[in-house]
């Protein structure tokens, strides 16, 4: 069996999913929408890498061995004879189906995974003619950094791809949980909820959003408050998550308070447009 894996979508996930992949001395062909989306996923990586060397995670000479198991392509027959192809597009089930179906005219024997934080992996699965091959492979972000995976099977998926699945997760130095597909998975519902919670109790005044986050870091013993969290996140992606698990459960606890609503729509989104619950100049919290 090829030890090359394929990758596709050239976006953040797909970067991180990429990169931890070509450290850990897999090949892998990584494939675009188009040429522009190339250069942007490469110089993506490019950072990412130098980053990593930056801060001592990586030696130079590893990152430029990492640099030479990366191919890429805009073309899906590009994928064929891999171990594995790791769909990492953008959250939308429209989109995703659609590549997955032309990822699976040249799956050969591959198992095909679906990185994604709350989509039904068992509707997903239905662009596949095996479904035993399909699975869930929720990595977070970011991923070179996040040790955990939550596989994530159906009642299709078969004991080979899970184990296939677990083997790369493992070889890449991540802790792999085996989740049955639910709306949401664990992490999320676990999530999403708190970080609601800290909204309303905001909107009511209980306390200032910097007491909050005090209280979860020195209380609950979180490495970081919910209003940093959510910053970090994204706050229209905490939204999009929150909006499929209520589509799908209609549990109260999934709808988005006014607070966050008002602040995606203005586009104050967290860390990556400057303000969110917080302002940040130069990747540091402001004022």
């Amino acid at each position: 069996m090829s030890t090359r894996i394929s990758v596709i979508g050239m976006g953040t996930m797909g970067v991180g999913i990429a990169q931890i992949l070509i450290a850990s001395g897999y090949e892998v062909m990584w494939l675009g929408h188009n040429k522009n989306s190339v250069e942007a996923g490469l110089a993506g990586i490019d950072a990412s890498l130098h980053k990593a060397v930056k801060k001592g995670m990586m030696t130079e000479q590893k990152m430029t061995d990492a640099k030479g198991m990366l191919s890429t392509t805009t073309e899906y027959k590009d994928i064929e004879g891999s171990e594995a192809i790791i769909e990492a597009v953008k959250e939308s089930v429209d989109v995703k189906i659609d590549v997955l179906r032309s990822a699976d005219r040249h799956r050969g024997h591959s198992v095909i995974a679906t990185n994604t934080s709350s989509i039904s992996i068992t509707r997903l699965s239905e662009a596949l003619e095996d479904k035993g091959a399909f699975l869930g492979m929720h990595f977070f972000n970011p991923a070179p950094v996040m040790k955990l995976v939550e596989l994530v099977v159906t009642e299709h998926t078969s004991e080979e791809a899970e184990g296939r699945a677990r083997s790369i997760a493992n070889a890449c130095g991540k802790t792999a949980v085996r989740v049955n597909d639910y709306p949401g998975f664990i992490a999320n519902n676990i999530l999403i909820p708190m970080l609601y919670e800290a909204a309303i109790l905001l909107e009511r005044n209980v306390a200032e959003k910097e007491g909050i986050d005090t209280i979860a870091r020195l209380g609950l013993n979180h490495p970081m408050g919910p209003f940093e969290l959510a910053d970090f996140i994204g706050l229209d992606v905490c939204k999009e998550m929150a909006d499929s698990i209520y589509d799908a459960t209609k549990d109260e606890r999934f709808k988005t308070p006014d607070s966050i609503k008002g602040m995606v729509a203005a586009g104050k989104l967290g860390r990556k447009t400057g303000e969110g619950f917080y302002i940040y100049k130069e990747g540091r919290q402001g004022a």
